[in-house]
């Protein structure tokens, strides 16, 4: 089971498809449960999304690449929501082109460029669901997407949660609800390094 660039634009396509109908509302309410507001969210997912870009491209030993990505102020939401998409763009190109051996920084493990897209996926979706939730409305993630992107990073736990909506078990795995006989979680981590290293 891998996870690819095309899995981003497939994650980014899920999103715009829920938010671009709402980009006429007000963006300043807060998102979901988050403290931040859906503008700011919407700008959180672009700059997390560039970082992992910027560490597959300069591999800094032990760190994140120093700088920071933000919207202007005073962009739309549109303006955000297209922010938000360039920089899924990006890191799918630079996914698409980092040859397998390659390896980053990540505080959770060096990771592949499998790892960056499986981790830029779960950003994109999860925050996307915030900005939804705090819009009034529902998003619809890609369950087979959700899926693999669960058995990449949460592999403890994903053979647990096989009969489980993936969608449902990918939110339980990283503290955003409950499940059967799972309470939320309150901590947990992902494995960004590859399967077996």
């Amino acid at each position: 089971m891998t996870v690819t660039a095309d899995d981003l634009d497939s994650a980014l396509a899920s999103v715009v498809a829920t938010l671009e109908p709402a980009t006429d509302r007000d963006w300043s309410v807060p998102a979901g449960t988050l403290e931040w507001d859906c503008w700011h969210t919407g700008e959180h997912v672009a700059d997390v999304l560039m970082s992992y870009t910027m560490q597959l491209v300069a591999r800094p030993d032990g760190r994140y690449v120093r700088f920071a990505t933000s919207g202007e102020k005073g962009a739309s939401a549109a303006e955000v929501l297209e922010f938000v998409g360039a920089t899924v763009r990006i890191l799918a190109t630079v996914v698409r082109t980092t040859p397998p051996d390659v390896r980053a920084w990540h505080p959770m493990g060096m990771a592949d460029a499998e790892g960056f897209a499986a981790m830029g996926c779960v950003e994109t979706l999860l925050h996307g669901e915030d900005i939804a939730e705090g819009l009034g409305l529902t998003l619809d993630a890609p369950r087979e997407l959700c899926g693999r992107v669960l058995a990449r990073l949460f592999p403890d736990e994903a053979a647990a949660l096989a009969t489980t909506d993936p969608w449902e078990a990918l939110r339980w795995a990283t503290g955003r609800t409950e499940l059967p006989g799972r309470p939320r979680r309150e901590r947990w981590r992902w494995y960004a390094a590859p399967l077996g290293e």
